[in-house]
């Protein structure tokens, strides 16, 4: 994968971790009661293991990730990104990662955009890890076409 940082963005151990692009340079950067939330999540991920399994798999996708601009505070960093990946879904975002007194992230919150492209990447990601994750932690097609609210009037 092809990372660019732009501007005045600093180099980290999360910025460290895409750059790799392994599970071990994942775990690294995370507490091991992390809690992970995305827009590409159907509901959180709590754990190291699941999230860097998680996060190995969704970096290996990116074949472009450029991180635009930062901002920063004592224990939270919020980056903004625009990717691409190798099946060709423009993605942008911004992530938030929120560290304990030890410099490891206690929360992960990732948003894409846009929701056309959002749907598409959780759906993939979701499928690459059949047998890794549970397929309920993303979004699936088939199954929000048949339930909700709405479901018994399209039967």
């Amino acid at each position: 994968m092809a990372i660019e940082i732009r501007g005045t963005v600093q180099e980290q151990p999360w910025i460290e971790a895409f750059t790799k692009n392994t599970a071990s340079a994942f775990e690294a950067a995370l507490a091991p009661d992390v809690r992970f939330i995305a827009s590409a999540l159907v509901r959180p991920i709590v754990g190291r293991d699941l999230v860097r399994t998680v996060m190995a798999a969704a970096s290996a996708d990116y074949e472009r990730l450029v991180v635009t601009d930062q901002a920063k505070t004592d224990r939270r960093t919020w980056l903004e990104w625009e990717a691409r990946t190798y099946s060709g879904l423009e993605l942008s975002g911004v992530t938030v990662l929120t560290m304990d007194e030890k410099g490891k992230i206690v929360e992960l919150s990732i948003h894409h955009r846009p929701l056309s492209m959002l749907l598409k990447f959780s759906a993939e990601l979701g499928d690459r890890l059949i047998g890794k994750v549970d397929r309920s932690y993303f979004y699936q097609p088939d199954a929000s076409a048949s339930s909700g609210p709405d479901a018994n009037e399209r039967t």
